[in-house]
């Protein structure tokens, strides 16, 4: 199934309430569910409330070292000021190298462009590429960000709709159903947020010989890459024959390989022509992102890389408790994720009950929600930011000592509710 949303202009003359100085792009891109449940979360922890925050989308792990010390070093240089816009040569260089060693992509420099996040990387994406009308088809679950900024370029989001019955991947079918002669980007992301779940190989074949015939781009979305599991291996789109390479945006950054999300280094590659757009984009902007971050994000490319089997293995192991634990409360179902640390449970049988000792009725997954965190002291994301309501997510990047805790919390919320 595929709905379509409207661009923000969606009609001639529309226009924001005569009273509000707000333009209508402003009102009608909605808030991240992720960053308002964090800091609802964060907010309770601050008045003391032990809250057990399943929210936040980014590692628990320190920062390695020796990024930590390119940073310090590169201040200790004063190397302060502007560099170039789209990122200073030896990190676009590491990148290519990164991209060419890891994904068999080759790229030089002006393939490459960093900017302030992979979230900006994204946008400036869209910017470059999406005009008004273009329709932007994302398989749902979605990463929040995806459809508001398809709109916040004018575009329309076609959303295809995904269950866990399926895996959480759309299939070749419903892709090809979903194309038409407006197209312009096909998102992917796998692994996924919200769901870690992966496409197959075959899907995306086949997805390629799509944007091959039809001439359509793909953003395919790989900042989960590394984090996969039971002997996965994440796919590059880009890599399967030089002509879906032309039609790729390949975007990527350092923020969950290396835990450095607040530091906020993305990159893209691509054609050199929608680059030098992007940077152009880019240049209006945030010109560079900041100077000494990107060493440490130099460091993060070319320095030790094995440190990562050890994260992995860690939330591989968290991975197998929490999703156990979600599967033994009644009314919740939960699929295994083959990648990044998120799980996606199911919990519509949840829906229509009410606390046994009164209290309004759950009608909604943001019910749900509302519900632990008030109750339990538990903070999840409901799937309806991500475009599934029967759905809530759980970031398992914490501590095995708060899975536990917040399943039992979880578990005991849910055997208050009665119908």
């Amino acid at each position: 199934m595929t709905t379509v949303q409207e661009p923000l202009s969606a009609s001639i003359g529309e226009t924001a309430a005569p009273s509000s100085p707000l333009s209508l792009r402003a009102v009608r891109c909605a808030p991240s569910p992720t960053l308002a449940i964090t800091a609802k979360a964060n907010q309770l922890k601050d008045q003391g409330v032990d809250v057990v925050a399943f929210g936040a989308g980014e590692p628990d792990f320190d920062t390695p070292d020796h990024i930590k010390q390119a940073i310090v070093d590169a201040l200790a240089k004063g190397l302060t000021k502007y560099t170039p816009s789209a990122g200073i040569p030896a990190l676009k260089k590491a990148i290519c190298e990164k991209l060419k060693r890891d994904n068999g992509l080759a790229y030089e420099p002006n393939n490459v462009i960093v900017s302030v996040g992979g979230k900006h990387s994204l946008y400036n994406v869209f910017q470059a590429l999406v005009n008004p009308g273009d329709e932007v088809v994302i398989p749902a679950p979605y990463w929040v960000s995806y459809p508001e900024q398809a709109k916040l370029a004018d575009g329309v989001p076609v959303i295809v709709e995904t269950t866990d019955a399926a895996g959480f991947a759309p299939t070749v079918d419903q892709l090809r159903a979903s194309i038409t002669p407006r197209t312009k980007i096909v998102v992917l992301n796998s692994p996924s947020n919200p769901t870690g779940a992966m496409w197959p190989r075959a899907t995306i074949e086949a997805l390629a010989e799509m944007a091959v015939e039809n001439d359509f781009y793909v953003i395919s979305d790989e900042i989960y890459e590394k984090i996969v599991y039971d002997g996965n291996t994440a796919v590059s789109i880009a890599a399967l024959g030089p002509e879906i390479k032309r039609r790729t945006i390949t975007c990527n950054g350092v923020s969950k390989t290396y835990s450095m999300t607040g530091l906020r280094i993305g990159y893209a590659a691509a054609e050199a022509e929608i680059v030098a757009a992007m940077g152009r984009i880019q240049d209006s902007v945030t010109s560079n992102p900041a100077s000494v971050i990107q060493y440490g994000a130099l460091a993060a490319l070319t320095g030790p890389q094995e440190f990562l089997n050890d994260w992995v293995a860690e939330f591989d192991r968290r991975r197998h408790v929490i999703v156990d634990g979600l599967n033994a409360i009644p009314g919740m179902t939960c699929l295994t994720p083959q990648g990044a640390f998120y799980v996606f449970p199911n919990i519509s049988a949840l829906l229509g009950k009410q606390p046994k000792d009164g209290g309004g009725r759950i009608a909604t997954c943001d019910d749900l929600a509302d519900y632990l965190l008030s109750v339990a002291k538990v903070a999840v994301v409901p799937g309806s930011g991500f475009g599934a309501p029967d759905y809530i997510r759980l970031s398992y990047a914490t501590s095995m000592a708060n899975i536990t805790k917040g399943l039992e919390r979880i578990g005991d919320a849910v055997a208050a509710l009665t119908d």
